[in-house]
């Protein structure tokens, strides 16, 4: 199955304790169905020192479900659905269902 969010994406949270917040797809979790996107989900987290790390309390973006973060649209910055299509040159790319604009650049 091709991927809609990608690593880089621009997505918006559209369900959640962090709706509406934007961000930039840091990471991608295909087995688990998850995205980390930078600035969403902010947890903390107590970590003992180690051999190269002085512990203390750390934060970190923790993943969310991939269900429920949004594509931005290219055009106008809004949440949207992601479509596939063939190009001229028979590659697959994805566009955004909402103006129609290609995702992929």
């Amino acid at each position: 199955m091709a991927a809609k969010v990608k690593k880089g994406d621009r997505v918006v949270v559209t369900a959640g304790r962090n709706k509406g917040a934007k961000g930039e797809v840091l990471k991608v979790i295909p087995a688990e169905n998850r995205v980390v996107v930078q600035g969403v989900n902010v947890v903390k987290r107590h970590q003992k020192p180690g051999q190269m790390d002085p512990g203390g309390i750390k934060t970190f973006e923790a993943p969310i479900h991939v269900s429920n973060v949004a594509i931005m649209d290219p055009r106008d910055g809004k949440p949207t659905r992601v479509g596939f299509k063939v190009d001229e040159h028979g590659r697959k790319t994805r566009y955004a269902k909402r103006s129609g604009e290609s995702i992929d650049v």
